[in-house]
This record gives C-alpha cells, structure tokens and sequence, in this order.
C-alpha cells in the first residue's frame, strides 16, 4: 500500500485509455464557478487512492451541486416548448390608435418566440392532441411587452378560479399518473360535459387545429381582448392575431400517432432545420379593432374569452411582420428560463375587463417566482429588457445587479444623486375606466356570458365535411377512451345542442343507446350565425408547396434525370427535398453519381412528409417490396392523402402495399413532369382519396 510520503501516482487515464491533454494555445482552462481553473477533473479530493473523500473538495461539491439543481421545477403548463430569437417590423398601422413605440411605422424589434404544447410533460411527444401556446416577448424601447396566446382563438372556461380544476382534469389522472399528453380519459371529459362554456373550445381541439403539421403553418391568437391607447388616452378595443406566411397544415390522427413514434421531436425539429436551412418562417401581426358601441351591439360579450367575433364581421388589419431567424444558442438558459408574464405591456396597450385576462396578470408573476427561484428572474439575459432599467429594487436571491449609491428610496431629496424618478409623460398610465353603478362584491357570471352553444355550433358548420368528419372521428376516440357510459352520454347530449348530425355521428361511433336528451341549455343555440370560411383550415391553406418537405424513397439505379429534375423543383418552390433509401450511405443513380441519403428507411417513414415521391430502380422496387417499412411508406402516404410522385418501376412495390393508383399519383418517369409534381403538392392533400368510404 502507499505511504503518506511516497510520491502521488500519475493521474489515471480517463475510460478507455485516453489521454486528457492540459489547456494550451486557444484553448480556455476548466475553471470553477469563481473562475479557479482546475487541475483535475477526472478524480475526487481523497485521503489517499482508496481513503474517504475530503470535504475541502471544493470543485467536486461545486459541480455535484450545479448538477444536483440543474433543473427547474417545471412549468405546470406549457411544460413542453420550443423557442426561437427574431423581429418583429410594425408597418404602422396601429400609429394612430395606440402610442406604444413598437407599433411605429419601420421600428424593428427584437422578439423571442416559445411555442409550446399544454398538458403534457416536457418528455412528451410534440404531436399530441393539444393546444399549442405562442408566445411572444418584444424587447421594445419602452421595456418588455408579452403577448402569450395559443393556436386557438378561445379558451375552455371563463372564470379564473376553474383553471386549477381545468388542468388537474386533464393531467393524468392522479392516482395512476396516466395518461400523458392527452383528455382521452375520464377526468377531461366528466370535467368538460360538466362545463358548458367549455363546449366552443371543444370544436376546436377535437378538429385538425390541434394537430399542427408545424409551427410554421399554424396560426396565433392573443385570445382576449385588449386596449390600445393613443397619446391623447382615447382607447380602442383590440383582439391580436398571427397569420403564417405560409398558410395553415394540420395532420391527421393516425398520422399524429406514427409521427410520434417515429419523432417526438417533430415539431422542435421541423422549427431548427427551417431556419438553419434559411427558410425564417413568418408571421403577419393582424388586430381586430373595435369601440364601445360595436361591443355594446355584437351578439357575444367581447370579454368572454370563450367568444370570438369572425373575421367576416370585423375583418383584420396587418399591423407588422413577425419574422423568427435565430436558433437559440442554450435551450436551457433561454427556451426553459424565459419568463412570459401575460401582465407585461407597454405604454399605449392596457387591458380589458375580461376575468380570466386578469387572473392570468395575478397568475403569471408567482408562477415566474416559484419557477425561477425569486424575484431576479429578470436579471437573467433572455428575461432583461433590452432598454435602460432604473429603479430602487435590490437584493433577493441570485440578485445580478442593485442600485449603486446611497439611495435607495423614492421619494428622496437627493437631487441628482438621488436616481430615477416618476415620468408622468413618459410613464405608463392605466387607462381611468369608470366600474359602473352596479359594481357590487359579488361571485357571478354576467348574464351575457351565458351562451355556450352558439359560436359552437358557428365553427362546426364553418368546416369542410372532410373536417367535420375530422372533428366527429376525434369525439369518438376520445370518448371511447372513457370509461363511464355516464360520462359519454353526457358529452353528447351537449352536442345535440351544437348539431344534430354530429351529436348522431358521435352516438353512433360509441354505439351509445338510447340517445340522450339535449343538455337543458341557459340560452337556446342560434340557428342564424353564418358560417365563417376563415375558421376552417382546409379553406385557408397555402397557395404554393414553400416550407414543405417531400421525402423520395430511392435506391441504386434511381434515375439520375427525374432525381435532378425533382430537387430543382423543389427549390425553385422553396420546398426541400429529403431522400428515404435502404442504408444511409445513400445510393447510385443511373448516371454513377451517389447520393447520400438523409433517412434510413426504418426511420424515416413517410409521416415526416408532406408529399413523397417513390424512385426506385426495377430491382430497387423488388428489394423494397421485401421490406415491411418500405411497404409502410407507401401505404401510410396513401392513408393520410398525400400526393405520390413515382416511376413505373415502382409498380411492384405499390402492389405489395396495396396501393391502388388513382389522381393522387403522378408519373415522374420523365423529368420534365417534376415541376406539375410540385404544382400539384400545392394542394397538400388529395382529400378525394377514399371519401366513399365515408
């Protein structure tokens, strides 16, 4: 055994033998937290080789210790997220209705974006049935201003004190901590039939908005409604809206399903490679604005946040460009630590007296607290204000910054010295609403939030019937996924009060008898609201195939001229082009020239698509004839309806996969007929495709 005054043995190798070389040249030395560079970081401090630790380690414990609280509790909602750097660019439009400095017309302003999915965990799938947050912090020059909406214009309840209610009924259940990420079970639904102002949200999460093909196509809502406010204090009613650049694309539910098992990361992914590839994905900043007597006389209460009011009646106005074009360079530091507070506006917008609006604004700031660990968050660079921060606010834990000098109270008669003070002009005002003669202390609801069918209906009769089929399919699966009779009988009796035909559906997927009476209703449903063409995806989808991918199932001998016909396509319609072969090392075309390949066939199924194109060579087609995957991708691009270029020689694989052909195949046998391919994929889905069977 060693003795205490025996030299100390070479530092062991780290495993396998490789040598750890010292820092030299450009390379910065390990240091601690306290910048105290370190000798070794292989082995802990010991009395000796085989000895007990000693507690003057102070590296070890201070690296034990970071890893030992380097995670923060996680978010109750919207644990799971994604978020980007960029711009917003006001086109002026909103000059003369609100003074904010972000709305003048040129001003550029940085923005950091977090999409996010609800219910689910942060090891959830990015796929699942959910709302999707989007929410948007501008680094203005007046300070921060948070708009924290969804993908969806509404929300499930109307009253702030159900929110707790809301997300214990939808998280997995509590005694078994299942299921994840989704309200196909008991809780969810015995909460929502018990909840009729939850219906409106309802339509919407049981359609295609909830299964977003991407962040990128998907659009955006402030969901309550907002004031701006002009330098003269005249304020103006608004509701915000994102519009994405390159229209709507949802999925579909069986799609959802395999996009999640062959990508959880599908949606963070999909973000990361648009803009690493240059294509920024972009928004349009829209508003409704409205005043007092439009509010007065539309037919829903605009404080209602389970209320819309259609784009027919109140059409809206570009406003600016939201423009997302930076990665983030540390997922924690910004995407987990960003803290959005719904509370956070500048001057010239206030809020509205929508009650859920204002306990989100008592919620937000004590959950940043609890999260982040007190009352600095702002300190940390993703939170800070790009703009000067100057008041008397100091200490708290991990403060980064405090006043300097002597003072550190307001008011103060230290001239000068004394730090900032009050800016009536300047400052920002909350807008003198008066309550009313009747403001009485009480807990109700107004009697004008008391429609729960109407505008359910209003968006139910505004889809396609390939979308109302969407919207039937879903009830059906997710109430099939509860276990009471009690529970589903319920649910559709309040869908008899949306519609008759879909309350019948519905009965008829669950086998459900007898059929139910109609929910007793506090107000009858309207008959006379117009459908809303604007609320359906399929009738707002993208003019063009730009920020799409088309995924082309290849082997040796695909043909050289077709291969490069297709990808010049592509590009020219800013579309990519990924190719699917039988190993990663890519193929042979037939002019020699290899390609290698961006997926394995196992693991890229043509769920990551939004067209695909089948190239194989004659003897590829019978190689992959022989391979269930191959034969999966085929099959699965013709369930979900998508469009399918191939040559001839594939016709031995379409007929392993059962694929019969029809005007969703187009013959890419000549290379010339790759740019109507792409035409052709414009239309993202070849809905035709099985509807008798419906």
């Amino acid at each position: 055994m060693p003795q205490p005054n025996d030299p100390a043995p070479p530092r062991n190798p780290g495993a396998g033998g490789e040598t750890h070389q010292t820092a030299g040249g450009n390379v910065p030395a390990l240091t601690t937290q306290q910048g105290v560079p370190v000798a070794d970081d292989q082995n802990t401090l010991r009395a000796g080789p085989r000895g007990p630790a000693l507690l003057e380690d102070f590296h070890f414990r201070e690296k034990i210790f970071h890893f030992d609280h380097e995670r923060i509790p996680e978010r109750v909602v919207h644990a799971r997220g994604f978020g980007v750097h960029g711009f917003f660019e006001s086109n002026g439009a909103l000059e003369s209705v609100s003074r904010a400095a972000v709305f003048k017309k040129g001003v550029k302003t940085p923005t950091f974006t977090r999409f996010s999915t609800v219910i689910g965990s942060k090891g959830s799938p990015d796929l699942a049935r959910d709302v999707r947050g989007f929410a948007t912090k501008f680094y203005t020059t007046e300070g921060n201003w948070d708009l924290v909406g969804n993908n969806i214009p509404v929300f499930f309840i109307q009253d702030p004190i159900k929110f707790p209610d809301m997300v214990h009924a939808f998280r997995p259940e509590p005694d078994r901590g299942f299921p994840q990420a989704q309200t196909a079970h008991d809780n969810a639904w015995d909460f929502v039939s018990l909840t009729p102002e939850s219906m409106h949200m309802v339509m919407w999460v049981m359609s295609a908005r909830a299964l977003p093909r991407s962040f990128r196509f998907m659009e955006g809502f402030g969901v309550h409604t907002f004031r701006l406010v002009d330098a003269q204090g005249k304020s103006t009613f608004v509701k915000f809206h994102w519009k994405p650049k390159l229209g709507l694309q949802s999925v579909v539910w069986n799609e959802a399903v395999k996009i999640n098992g062959a990508d959880p990361d599908f949606h963070r992914r999909d973000l990361w490679d648009a803009i690493g590839a240059g294509q920024f994905p972009e928004w349009e900043l829209g508003v409704q604005l409205f005043d007092d007597e439009f509010a007065r006389t539309f037919e829903f209460d605009v404080l209602d946040p389970t209320k819309i009011i259609p784009e027919e009646k109140l059409p809206v106005r570009p406003a600016g460009r939201l423009v997302l074009d930076r990665r983030v360079d540390n997922f924690f530091a910004e995407t987990e630590q960003v803290a959005f507070c719904t509370q956070n506006v500048v001057p010239g917008i206030d809020f509205s007296d929508d009650p859920l609006l204002h306990g989100r604004n008592f919620s937000y700031l004590d959950t940043q607290l609890k999260r982040l660990g007190g009352p600095n968050f702002t300190h940390l660079p993703i939170n800070a204000p790009k703009c000067p921060v100057t008041n008397f606010q100091q200490d708290g834990h991990m403060a980064m910054r405090n006043p300097r000098g002597r003072v550190n109270y307001e008011p103060n008669s230290w001239g000068d010295l004394g730090g900032p003070r009050e800016s009536p002009d300047r400052g920002f005002r909350t807008l003198p609403v008066p309550f009313g003669a009747d403001a009485a202390r009480v807990r109700q609801r107004p009697e004008t939030f008391a429609d729960h069918y109407s505008q359910a209906r209003q968006f139910y009769v505004s889809q396609t019937p390939v979308e109302q089929q969407h919207i039937a399919d879903a009830l059906v699966f997710e109430l099939s996924k509860v276990e009471r009779p009690d529970i589903r009988a319920r649910m559709v009796s309040h869908l008899l009060n949306i519609d008759n035909r879909l309350a019948q559906a519905v009965a008829r997927g669950l086998r459900l008898e007898p059929m139910p009476a109609p929910m007793p209703a506090a107000r009858p449903t309207r008959q006379d609201l117009p459908a809303s063409p604007k609320l359906s995806i399929l009738r707002n989808g993208p003019s063009t195939f730009a920020g799409r991918k088309v995924g082309a199932l290849v082997t040796d001998g695909v043909g050289a001229g077709v291969l490069a016909a297709l990808r010049k396509a592509l590009e020219a319609e800013g579309a990519m082009l990924k190719l699917v072969a039988p190993h990663i090392g890519g193929v042979v075309d037939s002019g020699g020239t290899r390609h290698p390949a961006d997926e394995k066939i196992d693991g890229g199924p043509s769920v990551l698509f939004d067209a695909v194109a089948v190239l194989p060579s004659r003897d590829g087609a019978t190689l992959l004839a022989g391979m269930p995957s191959a034969r999966d991708f085929v099959a699965d691009a013709v369930a979900h309806h998508k469009f399918i270029g191939y040559a001839a020689a594939a016709a031995s694989l379409f007929e392993k996969a059962g694929a019969a052909l029809d005007e969703g195949f187009v013959r890419l046998d000549d290379s010339g007929a790759a740019a109507g391919f792409v035409a052709t994929c414009r239309r993202l889905r070849f809905w035709d495709r099985g509807a008798a069977k419906k």
